[in-house]
């Protein structure tokens, strides 16, 4: 019997053509492509389970949803795939038995097994045949964990697979989109819709707020957009370095590092309320006051000496961001990681207010692990213009000619969605840096930083 607290789970969901095309599409592999918010994952989540509680053609039939990584498979799929099976479902009808939380897996009276795997290590699918998948953010995906992993587990027995994501540039989920469309044999089918026909309007205008013009065209309409050229395209010197932008020593100073040899660098910045005449500028704005650039032989001891030399009398608070990977051993690998240096040199001249009254704290804020380096790109870009028109960074161009060097010259390999950092070995550090500040304090994406304490 089927409890009303397991019938809340299946909730109705909003007439919505394309989606019920999707649902009851006759074609083995079904790519969907869709603005973020928009339901895919939801749908997704509701087709595996209903399809697995059924009657089965195999006895150990196997449905597995796979995120990006283990971690994220486990937020975007567990809970709501232990909500959306019903009692009676479960092998014994006993949850204590039935769902596994340390394999993430549910073994149902059916015969069948629900599994939640990541795919940053998709060997954790293979080993038996694969009747039904799920590959969920596939942008994020290595292409590789679908033709090498995935694709041959579902041959054995004709498996089924929908491949569900927002879109990431030309990639490999652009390549099967295409793919899909051009499909004759009856096999593949492609599916788009953007957030706006599933999101309230005034979700829309926030995330236009929020997000400049090609990110929000990528993740909320759902466009598959060529990532060539400039990397910073929102930024414009005429705009974004056109004032002189003054420290204010009672505001939080931040401090961003990138972890080099040559340069080294920290850039110094500030949120501030905007008092200038330029109309498109936020009411408060990310101003980046100072530039730390040690051409050669840099460390970070050298990078920490100049921040005291120029700001040892800053009365607010301090707080550091940047390159996650400064925990291990770093530009100073005897001494200590980057990120214990930088601890070393500032807490004593930034730290501990009851010591030192009137005067602010220290802090270091980083996750354990950097973002991705479209999620950075356009937390940055989205920074720097919205969609709305307005600008939410401003460079100071005297104090800073090494962002702004940056911010317009850093660009993408040629054909590719990555960041060229050979061409030009002197750029991409600086707004490298930046971009880790912004991305912390302003994501674009929903997400949970783990903090590293220090």
């Amino acid at each position: 019997m089927t409890s009303s607290r397991e019938l809340s789970r299946w909730y109705p969901l909003r007439e919505h053509a394309e989606q019920r095309r999707l649902w009851e599409s006759p074609c083995r592999f079904r790519v969907a492509a869709a603005g973020r918010r928009s339901g895919k994952t939801e749908l997704s989540k509701r087709a595996g389970v209903a399809k697995a509680i059924g009657p089965q053609r195999f006895a150990d039939a196997r449905y597995i949803y796979g995120g990006p990584t283990w971690e994220q498979g486990r937020r975007i799929f567990w809970s709501d795939l232990k909500k959306l099976t019903p009692r009676w479902a479960l092998r014994g009808q006993d949850p204590r038995r039935a769902i596994s939380e340390s394999e993430l897996s549910i073994r149902l009276a059916s015969g069948a097994m629900i599994q939640v795997v990541g795919l940053d290590r998709p060997q954790r699918a293979e080993g038996t045949p694969i009747d039904w998948l799920c590959v969920d953010e596939a942008a994020d995906v290595r292409e590789e964990a679908w033709t090498e992993h995935l694709r041959p587990g579902l041959s054995e027995r004709g498996g089924e697979a929908w491949i569900v994501s927002t879109p990431e540039g030309r990639n490999w989920l652009w390549q099967l989109s295409q793919r899909a469309q051009e499909d004759a044999t009856g096999l593949w089918d492609f599916f788009t819709w953007p957030s706006s026909t599933v999101l309230d309007p005034s979700e829309i205008e926030i995330a236009k707020s929020e997000l400049d013009s090609r990110t929000f065209s990528q993740e909320y309409e759902a466009s598959f957009l060529d990532a060539t050229g400039r990397v910073y395209y929102g930024f414009r010197r005429e705009t974004h370095a056109a004032e002189r932008l003054q420290h204010d020593p009672e505001l939080p100073l931040v401090l961003a590092f990138d972890f080099n040899v040559a340069p080294g660098v920290c850039v110094i910045a500030q949120e501030q309320q905007y008092r200038g005449s330029n109309a498109a500028v936020a009411a408060t704005f990310t101003a980046v006051v100072d530039e730390v650039y040690i051409p050669t032989d840099s460390n970070s001891q050298r990078v920490c000496r100049e921040i005291i030399a120029r700001y040892g009398g800053h009365l607010g608070d301090v707080v550091c961001y940047g390159d996650a990977t400064g925990g291990a051993r770093g530009t100073a690998k005897v001494e200590g990681s980057d990120w214990e240096l930088i601890e070393k040199s500032l807490r004593p001249v930034f730290g501990q207010p009851r010591t030192r009254p009137g005067r602010g704290d220290f802090e270091v804020r980083i996750p354990n692990a950097n973002p991705r380096e479209r999620v950075r790109v356009n937390a940055m870009n989205s920074r720097l213009q919205s969609a709305d028109g307005r600008v939410h960074l401003l460079v100071d161009p005297v104090k800073c000619p090494h962002v702004v060097m940056d911010l317009e010259g850093v660009c993408y390999r040629q054909g590719t969605s990555e960041i060229d950092k050979k061409s030009s070995p002197t750029l991409t550090h600086l707004s490298d840096a930046l971009g880790y500040y912004v991305n912390y304090e302003f994501p674009t994406t929903e997400h949970v930083f783990q903090v590293t304490q220090f």
